[in-house]
């Protein structure tokens, strides 16, 4: 079994608090409570030996400006640390880049401003809306990351786009909107996920 880093703090601290900022994806979206990604991803944490409660902060249908709006209040005395997964309903509404990219450079900044580290989620825009913005979605999040020093991980959907074909047969793994990942793709995302989440705990000062 992975053992965390954060197991450091000691068995007797008081749990870390993680804070998932986000909209649909984080929020669980069509899914049974149990089956969303934040409760998916507690129970992968503590099965990893992570003393850290992670809370949802995910609204269905949030935009980065949604997300920068509730910054303050989604945030608490005791939060120690901050995933950011926010961009895609810009996308789909086709908002302007540069829109997204001040909302998600306000929200680093004010992170940054209270010692949070940050894993910073990105989700690659379409080519229906053209080559220049798929190119200026795509680069903002490695940017701010780079700008803010936060983790990244450029593309939620990472483990369902390399589920071998045999998988995506077989298994169910988005829902029938084609945009929300079935219970059995969130567990991949959180297999994916899970070790970048014990780097941002390792992260906490």
């Amino acid at each position: 079994m992975l053992v965390s880093p954060v197991l450091a703090l000691g068995a007797t601290a008081n749990p870390l608090e993680l804070v998932a900022l986000g909209d649909s994806l984080t929020q669980g979206y069509g899914l049974a409570p149990e089956d969303g990604l934040v409760p998916q991803l507690q129970r992968w944490l503590t099965d990893h030996g992570a003393e850290v409660t992670v809370l949802n902060a995910g609204v269905s249908g949030d935009t980065t400006a949604g997300g920068r709006a509730r910054l303050d209040w989604s945030l608490t005395d005791h939060t120690d640390a901050l995933i950011v997964e926010l961009g895609g309903n810009d996308i789909l509404r086709g908002l302007p880049p540069e829109q997204a990219r001040a909302n998600l450079d306000a929200i680093l900044t004010e992170a940054r401003g209270r010692n949070l580290p940050v894993l910073l989620i990105g989700l690659p825009a379409p080519g229906n809306y053209g080559p220049d913005y798929k190119a200026a979605f795509d680069t903002l999040w490695p940017a701010l990351a780079a700008k803010h020093g936060a983790l990244l991980l450029d593309n939620l959907f990472t483990p369902i786009l390399n589920a071998p074909p045999e998988v995506r047969a077989t298994v169910k793994l988005m829902q029938d909107d084609g945009l929300h990942p079935a219970p059995a793709g969130v567990r991949l995302i959180v297999e994916f996920l899970g070790p970048h989440v014990l780097d941002l705990l390792a992260q906490v000062p």
